[in-house]
């Protein structure tokens, strides 16, 4: 695996209120390599604008460290930071306030391109910003660069975002729920664009949804991190998170994604299964696990006394809860459910006879096959 192009070590974010500090963040460790998809998925809330913001260089974590190609981002040079600024772009979840309104697409694109020395003059300005719309697929570029954002769809100024954040060849794109407000006929297109742009220009992304199919189509081939007031609770490839989910909040996650087939519907718990939809305040955070007022897993005097780390279940996978981590470093009897095991010799025990030299032995057994049992002759009698 290459060098990861941003690194979180154990990044926290505490905001102070009336109420005392509030920790939206806490102890979060994740990392993105060149061409790599990391979803951050939770409920509103949970921490992953507030961890994506703090991956952009836009806010200083209160603790721990944000790492990019090995280097923290905040003891860099002056340079350095602005180097590392272009290299990681942000899109905006809400495409009718990320872009200024008193300016053309023109203007939009080519001011950054004139500011880095990337076009020297206006016709290259304009040639290379009709070649990033092209690139997201706003075609005939000449039909949009004149246009102001207000005469555009939702649809289209989001692929402007896009096309922004790419004008300084970028290593890295944090996507912010950009798929959340479009319309969802328009939302497949919108993901291929952004799968089609990580393939071609091996850009990687961190893009964050409280959408686990959005999530899905996307991170299929990447990883997915399940945020829970300010935790990752569960972590690992996608297909395993998605197929075989580990903690009980990311089943009610799967649960909440719409089902076409009502069968498959009718199978499923009401509101996932949990013991309650109320959210807690980050202003009074459950004791122990967070997670353990709703969780339908909860055991009296553990999940309410300590609070669980993440820990290993297997390759690339992570789960945060005392139940499921107990169940997996429970070794399985190898008996199937209802089956008495065959005895096996003890130490000190008397070993089965065997038999000796001149004896006959007895018929024998082959694995799977029914022991033939000898039947009297006629008027033969059994004792």
């Amino acid at each position: 695996m290459s060098e990861p192009l941003i690194t979180l070590r154990n990044v926290s974010q505490t905001f102070g209120s009336k109420k005392g500090d509030l920790k939206a963040v806490d102890d979060v460790s994740l990392s993105v390599g060149p061409g790599e998809v990391l979803c951050l998925v939770g409920e509103s809330g949970c921490g992953k604008t507030t961890t994506a913001r703090m991956a952009a260089g836009l806010a200083k974590p209160t603790a721990g460290t944000v790492e990019f190609q090995g280097r923290d981002i905040w003891s860099m040079s002056k340079s350095e930071f602005a180097e590392y600024r272009t290299a990681v772009q942000y899109v905006h979840q809400d495409p009718y306030a990320s872009l200024n309104p008193i300016r053309d697409i023109h203007k939009t694109l080519a001011s950054p391109l004139r500011k880095h020395g990337v076009a020297r003059n206006r016709k290259e300005g304009w040639d290379k910003a009709a070649a990033l719309l092209e690139q997201v697929d706003l075609t005939p570029a000449e039909a949009y660069l004149p246009k102001f954002p207000h005469q555009l769809s939702g649809g289209q100024r989001q692929r402007v975002s896009v096309a922004r954040a790419l004008t300084l060849d970028p290593k890295l794109i944090i996507a912010d729920e950009s798929t959340s407000m479009l319309d969802v006929s328009i939302r497949i297109g919108m993901l291929n664009m952004l799968g089609r742009l990580r393939d071609e220009l091996n850009v990687g992304f961190l893009f964050i949804t409280h959408d686990l199919a959005i999530a899905k189509y996307f991170g299929w081939q990447g990883r997915i991190a399940v945020m829970y007031l300010g935790r990752v609770v569960e972590f690992g490839p996608t297909p395993q998170v998605i197929n075989n989910p580990q903690h009980p909040y990311t089943k009610a996650l799967l649960d909440a994604v719409p089902e076409p087939d009502p069968d498959l519907t009718r199978t499923k718990k009401a509101g996932g299964g949990l013991r309650s939809s109320e959210i807690p305040s980050l202003a009074m955070l459950p004791t122990g696990c967070s997670f353990h007022p709703r969780c339908p897993l909860f055991e009296a005097d553990t999940c309410d006394a300590h609070r669980p780390e993440l820990q290993g279940l297997d390759a690339g996978r992570e789960v945060s809860c005392h139940v499921v981590g107990r169940a997996a470093t429970t070794p399985e009897p190898t008996a199937e459910a209802g089956t008495v095991p065959e005895p096996t010799a003890q130490a000190g025990s008397v070993p089965e006879p065997t038999a000796q030299a001149g004896s006959v032995p007895g018929p024998a057994v082959q694995a799977g096959s029914t022991p033939v049992i000898p039947q009297p002759r006629d008027g033969e009698e059994t004792e």
